[in-house]
């Protein structure tokens, strides 16, 4: 199964977003993370590729980091964030993609993709991509 991680640089954001989300993840690992460690805003490389790990290893197993899944796509919400989170996927030994796509959205679309049977890292990267052009109005 592939897993999900919530990037935000507010940690309550990410884990509001990471708990809708979840509404409609079934099974799926959704971990969320955020601020600067210290109960600031802002995003810390070292967190983001924890739960990257947390991702790949809880996605339809244990918890344990390393005990397989499918991948992680990473949602981030805007700047440093990206880096970050490019920063993390780099050091993490977890397969890991960030998606091009609004965080919500992306993430709940990801979600949905991500409790196919047959889903891929890919497959649900592009369905969290695909959230770009949800029109709300």
């Amino acid at each position: 199964m592939v897993g999900l991680v919530v990037v935000s640089h507010s940690e309550r954001a990410a884990e509001g977003i990471a708990e809708v989300a979840a509404e409609m993840a079934g099974d799926t690992r959704i971990e969320p993370v955020g601020g600067d460690g210290k109960g600031g805003i802002g995003t810390v490389p070292d967190a983001i590729e924890d739960a990257i790990d947390a991702a790949a290893g809880g996605a339809g197993g244990d918890g344990d980091a390393g005990d397989g899944g499918d991948g992680v796509v990473v949602l981030v919400d805007l700047g440093s964030a990206v880096m970050n989170a490019d920063v993390a996927v780099e050091l993490s030994d977890a397969e890991a993609v960030i998606a091009d796509a609004p965080v919500l959205e992306g993430a709940v679309n990801a979600a949905v993709a991500a409790t196919d049977p047959s889903a891929t890292i890919e497959s649900v990267r592009e369905q969290a991509e695909a959230a770009r052009d949800i029109e709300k109005l």
